[in-house]
């Protein structure tokens, strides 16, 4: 850990905290609404003002770095992550969004298992945050959203490939694929913050 001598601000560790509990909330939403009997409306309009939350806690960080002196590790890293964690909800809320605005009846096989790897993913995100403080006990985590993500990317083929089974019309294969594809890309985000937390963890040991 490098040493510094000028005070550090570290409500930057609580801003990162509260950006990624949003994140667990917007992961429970999702899973909501894929309930038999969900007022998907509802779930929508929930996972909207989650992703409004998401918005103002990034501005929060950014604002900070802009007006801070000395930042707890390097400003870029802290753009990227705050970046990262905001990438993930924004394609979680595109998706529950989308399925609201294509009017799906039927959602694919393969889906609630997809939501629940954005949950761990989230979970486990949400535990790691406060440990940028000391950067201790963080390599359990990137490993295992890393697992997450080759979990994920088995699903979304197995997805894809039933989606192109034939057993759709055409519309509704571009409809679900659409959605398909915007959860793969939030599994995808979880593992970019990861990676963004691996980045800093060695920079700063």
């Amino acid at each position: 850990m490098r040493f510094r001598f000028t005070p550090v601000d570290t409500t930057f560790y609580d801003l990162f905290a509260k950006s990624a509990s949003i994140l667990v909330d917007g992961a429970r939403l999702f899973a909501e609404m894929l309930a038999d009997d969900a007022d998907r409306q509802a779930s929508a309009r929930l996972m909207k003002d989650a992703e409004h939350r998401a918005d103002e806690a990034t501005h929060e960080i950014i604002r900070r770095v802009n007006s801070t002196f000395v930042t707890p590790f390097d400003r870029e890293d802290i753009y990227r992550l705050a970046a990262g964690l905001d990438d993930v909800m924004d394609y979680m809320e595109a998706a529950v969004d989308s399925i609201v605005l294509y009017e799906l009846d039927q959602l694919p096989e393969g889906l609630e298992q997809q939501v629940e790897v954005l949950q761990r993913a989230a979970a486990l995100t949400a535990e790691a945050m406060p440990r940028l403080r000391t950067m201790r006990d963080l390599e359990e985590y990137w490993i295992e959203v890393n697992r997450l993500e080759n979990l994920g990317d088995q699903i979304h083929r197995q997805m894809l490939a039933k989606l192109f089974s034939g057993a759709y019309d055409a519309l509704t294969v571009l409809k679900v694929k659409d959605v398909i594809e915007l959860v793969e890309l939030a599994v995808d985000a979880f593992e970019k913050v990861a990676n963004t937390v691996e980045q800093i963890a060695v920079k700063e040991s």
